[in-house]
């Protein structure tokens, strides 16, 4: 079992200084861009004085920030023309961060940690979001079938759990969970189910629980399911959960363009925490949710600092269920 008393990873004075820097040439570049052209006839600027970023996202709860920093337009301000592009994961997205078809990635820090151990030169820029650290009332949670026999997180052992992908943040934090609560995660079988589909197999009982994260929370658990277990509440305090991430390459060759992004993060996350209609609402522009559902599910937390310590234990857990060969140095991924 681990414990640890969240610490949180605050920018250095030289990275705020080049955010500072960062910003003050995108103003700089804003007034010019009003300024007066060689004949005298005032000028426009434009989006050819923006730099194009393409992002792979996840059209989920998750990445809501980065949608309503898009439409607020967070990321013109300092001079950044920011595309999304869906992806299906942090596992596929991180490929076309490396390779530069992506300058940003948003995926799960389990994925990110895979990566690193795998020699993927990955640097984490932004947090993504967090658990609200309240058991019974997260973004994440493990539904049981009433007839199933499960109680607690311990009842899990032996039964066949459905998660999203096998051997990531879902099975390490609901191995957690069973441990926690006194239970044997060994013995667990996991099945893997896209989160859609996960509702509808527990209510035929092709599996016994669901491990979901909103909206199929809301779904699984307004169709009679239990919520068993609070699996990102058990992993750690305040866990960071997702990330944004850029290549190690492009954060040595463009460290302003990336520091801009960092700080167009930090204003989407701060108003994302600050207007939950607003949340709510972006969700109805790139997510099939339906109103019912949306106006009772539970939102994460999109903190602007990122908890280090939590990285460090989804780390250890990823070590002690054999994903991980070791700790990644993340004085490299948190530079």
């Amino acid at each position: 079992m681990l414990t640890r008393h969240p610490r949180q990873t605050r920018w250095t004075p030289a990275r705020q200084r080049r955010r500072g820097i960062a910003l003050a040439g995108a103003l700089a570049l804003a007034v010019t861009g009003c300024g007066s052209s060689d004949d005298g006839t005032p000028s426009s600027g434009g989006a050819e004085s923006l730099d194009a970023v393409t992002a792979g996202i996840v059209p989920v709860v998750d990445s809501a920030p980065i949608y309503l920093g898009q439409q607020q337009g967070f990321f013109e301000d300092p001079g950044i023309d920011l595309t999304l592009q869906s992806g299906q994961g942090g596992a596929a997205i991180v490929p076309g961060v490396v390779n530069g078809t992506f300058q940003f990635g948003f995926g799960n820090v389990t994925s990110v940690l895979l990566a690193a151990d795998q020699g993927l030169p990955l640097e984490i820029v932004a947090g993504g979001v967090a658990s609200t650290g309240e058991a019974g009332a997260d973004f994440s949670g493990v539904v049981a079938r009433p007839d199933s026999g499960i109680a607690t997180a311990a009842d899990l052992a032996g039964k066949r759990v459905a998660v999203n992908t096998l051997n990531n943040i879902g099975t390490t934090t609901i191995n957690e969970s069973v441990r926690k609560a006194g239970g044997d995660p060994a013995s667990i079988q996991y099945v893997e189910l896209p989160f859609a589909d996960m509702p509808a197999a527990l209510d035929q009982g092709n599996v016994d629980a669901v491990w979901v994260v909103e909206p199929f929370l809301t779904v699984a658990a307004g169709g009679g399911g239990r919520v068993v277990a609070s699996n990102y509440v058990d992993a750690a305090d305040d866990l960071t959960v997702a990330v944004y991430f850029t290549s190690a390459q492009l954060a040595a060759d463009d460290p302003d363009l990336v520091d801009r992004f960092q700080a167009a993060m930090t204003q989407s996350l701060e108003y994302a925490r600050q207007n939950p209609d607003a949340t709510r609402a972006i969700l109805t522009e790139y997510t099939d949710i339906e109103q019912s559902v949306l106006d009772s599910l539970q939102l994460p937390e999109w903190p602007t600092e990122i908890n280090r310590d939590s990285i460090e234990t989804l780390a250890e857990l990823g070590v002690a269920d054999g994903l991980l060969t070791r700790v990644p140095d993340l004085a490299q991924l948190l530079p």
